[in-house]
């Protein structure tokens, strides 16, 4: 069974950015994939800011992400990139740890002005730390993920479908990926 691992850069426990991330692991485990989360905001704070990369907990996240074989980057836009806690983290995955993993890149913004801080802020990052086979990317602006009056969220049909076909296209690379290796 492929595996999966979604690394979650948001600091703030039930955001817009939770409701995107729980639709494409729902659809991950349609397509098949085990999928396991690394929450950044809950990795502790002295390790990510003191680089501890003898952490125990860090240590486990690096874990989950080197057991993987595809990485979902999730990420609200501050500032015209990921968050602040979400590089503390990367910058604590080994110089190669993305080496061979399908990446799919899931940011959340409040207008489409950021849309392209996907390939101008993260991608760079990515390409450093191994990662050769990056999809293009799923952008999504607030308004596409409605909070409701009971306290859930409703998602857009167009972001549905486009997160839908992005899910796809990362199953079917990492398929090829494995069936590759297996042949080898």
């Amino acid at each position: 069974m492929a595996k999966a691992t979604i690394i979650n850069g948001t600091p703030t426990p039930g955001s817009r950015l939770t409701a995107v991330i729980s639709l494409a692991e729902e659809l991950l485990v349609k397509e098949g994939f085990e999928v396991q989360h690394v929450n950044v905001g809950e990795l502790p704070p002295e390790d990510l800011i003191h680089t501890k990369f003898e952490s125990e907990a860090i240590v486990k996240a690096n874990a989950l992400v080197a057991g993987a074989d595809a990485v979902i980057v999730a990420s609200p836009v501050y500032q015209a990139s990921y968050t602040g806690v979400l590089k503390t983290f990367l910058d604590l995955i080994p110089q190669k740890g993305l080496t061979g993993k399908i990446i799919l890149p899931l940011f959340i913004g409040g207008s489409l002005a950021h849309l392209l801080s996907i390939d101008y802020a993260l991608k760079p990052v990515l390409s450093a730390l191994g990662a050769r086979h990056i999809l293009g990317g799923v952008y999504t602006v607030d308004s596409q993920v409605a909070r409701t009056d009971k306290g859930g969220f409703e998602i857009a049909e167009e972001l549905k479908d486009r997160l839908g076909d992005n899910i796809k296209e990362l199953a079917e690379e990492t398929r090829r990926r494995i069936a590759s290796a297996e042949a080898r």
